[in-house]
């Protein structure tokens, strides 16, 4: 019996080694935000993971120690082959989850989590935003961390399980029972209340040490664990206290749903006549209506990863965009529009149905439930207007086909309609080709029924490779972004030459931004700083308008200005609206940043603290107001 608990332990402490050399390797491969390190910081980051390896190791573990049991019964000499088997398959599994989650936090900014899987299922464009060196580069980490893991236990761990009989059976049967007992403090996370979860590993100021603690098979774990439960997750405050904050956060007694509750809202009328015979709160010269009509063509204009960084307009590098620095001179410029997320398959849900992006899921990932969701393009189907979709890409990536005929779309325009000599780009047909057919299209329409057309670009996403030329000097990401800028100029310009142009708005907004300057962190406002755009011959006049907002406010704003109801967009303020909440709110990976007068607070509900207090002065209630915005979130996704 002495054999089989030498055997137990041996295996879950060689897990530890196994699963700690992922920290520095970790820091090493991403050596520019390791960079100001010491010696501590690493040895601090191996010692506080530990507690989260200990957790995997024990789920590792709990298999062998179920065949140690079942061998005091049974004896024999196939459970090394069974373990061999075993072995190989958590080997493969472990390494690979490494191997993706230290490529992808490049691009991600945290590890790895249940997106992976949303990805996964459009494997091929999954692939398409990593270059072909790091994709080698990333397969040889993985057989040499495999192999490497592999060797160890089947040398040092195969040969210690004994093939020996127990005299005392039943003895032996409660001694294993017993270390299963004890196995499974690691596995919970310890003796305290709290269970196991990522925030425990935290320990520092600096970000990116902390998530350097995590264990990525544990991450991956955690974030399954959490997909269906929605309504019983951020559950900050009593209801009474929740619904009370919201009040203060609409301007239509928007408080969510919980359970089977209704949205409350006040009339339409009300609402329509507040924007329209009312100035706005501030007493301000922008407009009450900035359309000549309440009956355009539309024509919504997605921008991939267009950071408000890169847009001189709206205070970023001026060489960059020049065709939409000199178009925000001719509409409505926003000026503090702010992304709700980070990934283009929430960024389109925010825009186009004015839902709130979530920061451990994408509700575009549950088709019973995005379907349920308002959008602009149903609202305007319902008012007699027909509604297509264009996108140069894999339609199907993200389940984005189904949300789009679910949200209204007729029509819809992908990869698959154009020749493969059109599709240069590994993830279709670059933006150039795409505006081009945008155009024709448009061009041959019969101009009997208002229409909505949106359009996703894609030309600037990962890995950025265009062709096009002209700030090489400045980076793939700058230059992809010019890229598209210029096809948008030609683009209009061309626009402005059809009758069309007379009755149509064009929208430019982006899905989300991209950390662009370098020194930008995944959790900071600079992140989720974007554009947004209105111009078209239906523009009464330049106006720019700088109050802080987000993509969702697109749909209610939108919708008032062509006198369409819009109580449905429980999450969408009229920005022109008098009583219009003053605020951005964004989410990352499992955190939150809440933007008003009073200055920015960021938080992180891993580590149950906050990132950015700046000031520290109304911070508190600045957090009060993000924590209940993501409760009522979440209890409304749950509700679906």
């Amino acid at each position: 019996m002495k054999k089989r608990v030498l055997f137990l332990l041996a295996l879950f402490i060689i897990w530890l080694p196994i699963l700690a050399i992922q920290k520095p390797v970790f820091m090493l491969y991403h050596h520019a935000l390791a960079n100001g390190c010491s010696l501590s910081d690493y040895l601090r980051v191996i010692t506080h993971g530990l507690l989260l390896d200990c957790t995997i190791a024990g789920y590792l573990t709990a298999l062998p120690l179920l065949m140690t049991l079942v061998s005091v019964w049974l004896p024999g000499r196939f459970y090394r082959k069974l373990l061999k088997g075993y072995f190989g398959i958590m080997t493969v599994l472990i390494a690979a989850i490494f191997a993706v989650d230290v490529a992808l936090y490049g691009y991600w900014g945290f590890r790895l989590d249940a997106t992976l899987f949303f990805y996964l299922q459009s494997p091929g464009d999954a692939m398409a935003s990593v270059p072909m060196g790091q994709f080698f580069g990333q397969l040889l980490m993985f057989i040499v961390y495999a192999s490497g893991i592999y060797w160890l236990l089947k040398q040092f761990i195969v040969p210690l399980f004994p093939e020996t009989p127990v005299r005392k059976r039943l003895g032996g049967s409660l001694i294993v029972l017993l270390l299963g007992g004890i196995l499974f403090i690691p596995i919970r996370g310890g003796v305290t209340t709290s269970t196991a979860n990522v925030g425990m590993v935290y320990f520092s100021k600096n970000q990116f040490l902390n998530h350097s603690a995590i264990n990525p098979c544990f991450s991956l774990l955690a974030s399954l664990s959490k997909q269906q439960d929605f309504a019983a997750q951020f559950n900050f405050f009593p209801e009474e206290e929740r619904r009370e904050i919201m009040g203060s956060l609409s301007p239509h007694s928007m408080r969510g749903r919980t359970g089977t509750d209704l949205v409350e809202t006040d009339s339409l009328s009300a609402s329509l006549r507040s924007c329209i015979e009312c100035g706005n709160e501030k007493g301000d010269t922008i407009p009450k209506v900035l359309l000549n009509t309440q009956r355009p063509n539309i024509l919504i204009v997605i921008m991939e990863s267009f950071s408000a960084n890169v847009v001189g307009a709206v205070g970023g590098d001026s060489t960059v965009t020049p065709n939409l620095n000199r178009l925000s001179k001719e509409g409505v410029l926003f000026t503090n529009m702010y992304a709700n997320s980070f990934r283009t398959d929430r960024g389109i849900v925010s825009v186009l149905n004015g839902y709130l992006a979530q920061p451990t899921t994408s509700i575009m990932k549950y088709p019973a439930k995005s379907q349920t969701l308002p959008s602009i393009a149903r609202s305007l189907t319902n008012e007699g207007y027909v509604a297509d979709m264009l996108y140069g890409g894999d339609i199907n990536f993200t389940n984005m086909q189904s949300y789009f005929f679910s949200s209204g779309y007729s029509r819809i325009t992908a990869d698959r309609d154009f020749p493969l000599t059109s599709r240069l780009s590994k993830w279709g047909a670059n933006d150039d080709v795409t505006f081009r057919h945008l155009y024709e299209d448009i061009k041959s329409r019969d101009s009997q029924k208002p229409w909505l057309s949106t359009f996703l670009t894609l030309s600037s996403h990962e890995p950025f490779e265009v062709p096009f030329h002209r700030l090489d000097d400045m980076g793939l990401y700058a230059n992809s972004v010019a890229f598209t800028d210029s096809c948008i100029g030609n683009f209009i310009d061309k626009l402005k030459e059809l009758p069309v142009w007379k009755n149509t708005l064009v929208i430019f907004v982006s899905d989300h931004g991209y950390p662009y300057p370098k020194d930008v962190v995944n959790y900071e406002p600079r992140r989720y700083h974007i554009p947004m755009l209105w111009i078209g011959g239906v523009v009464k006049e330049p106006v720019v308008i700088d109050k802080y907002a987000n993509q969702t406010d697109l749909a209610a704003t939108l919708l008032n200005q062509l006198g369409i109801g819009h109580d449905a967009f429980t999450f969408s303020r009229n920005v022109l609206s008098p009583d219009y909440p003053e605020y951005a709110f964004y989410t990352y990976s499992n955190g939150f940043g809440f933007i008003d007068s009073t200055g920015i607070s960021v938080y992180d509900n891993e580590g149950n603290k906050p990132l950015i207090e700046t000031p520290r002065e109304g911070s508190d209630q600045r957090l009060r107001k993000g924590k209940a915005l993501l409760q009522t979130l979440y209890d409304d996704l749950g509700s679906r």
